[in-house]
C-alpha cells in the first residue's frame, strides 16, 4: 500500500510540474504571434528504451503530412500548423479550446546519436521514433 500511495503522489507531483511549465511557456508568449512564428506548443510525452527514443505529440486534427520534424543541436523540433477545416470557417463558434495556427515544440533529447527516424499517426497523436545508433545501444546495454 505504501508503494502505491507514493507512486500516486509522485505521479501527481510530476503532472503539476508539467502543468506549471506549460503555463509558464504560455504566459510569456506574445499575444499576437508575428507572421510565421509559432502561436502554441503541443504537449508531448517522451520515453526511452534501450533501442529508441519515442516522442508522442498531441496533434488532434493535424494531418501528419503537414508536420515537420528535425533534430537540431540536441533538440527535436516539431512544427506545423493547425487550421480549421473549410466547412467550419463560416460556422458560429460557441467554444474553441483547441489552439489554431502555427505551432512549434522543441524537445531536448537524451544525449546520443540517432539513426532511423519514423513517424506515424496514432489516436490523434504523432508518434516519432528515433532509433539509437549501434554505438549508443551497446553502451546502454553494458550499463544495465
Amino acid at each position: 500500500m505504501a508503494n502505491s500511495s507514493r507512486d500516486w503522489m509522485w505521479s501527481d507531483a510530476m503532472e503539476m510540474l508539467a502543468r506549471a511549465e506549460r503555463m509558464h511557456r504560455q504566459m510569456f508568449q506574445p499575444l499576437a504571434p508575428a507572421r510565421g512564428r509559432a502561436a502554441w506548443e503541443p504537449p508531448v510525452d517522451m520515453f526511452e528504451t534501450p533501442r529508441q527514443v519515442l516522442i508522442l505529440t498531441a496533434l488532434p486534427g493535424v494531418d501528419p503530412k503537414d508536420v515537420e520534424a528535425a533534430i537540431d543541436q540536441g533538440c527535436l523540433i516539431i512544427s506545423g500548423r493547425r487550421t480549421l477545416p473549410p466547412e467550419l470557417r463560416t460556422a458560429t463558434i460557441h467554444r474553441m479550446e483547441l489552439p489554431q495556427g502555427a505551432f512549434e515544440r522543441r524537445i531536448p533529447l537524451p544525449p546520443g546519436r540517432y539513426g532511423k527516424v519514423r513517424s506515424a499517426a496514432q489516436h490523434g497523436c504523432l508518434l516519432i521514433s528515433l532509433e539509437k545508433r549501434a554505438l549508443e545501444m551497446r553502451a546502454t546495454e553494458k550499463s544495465s
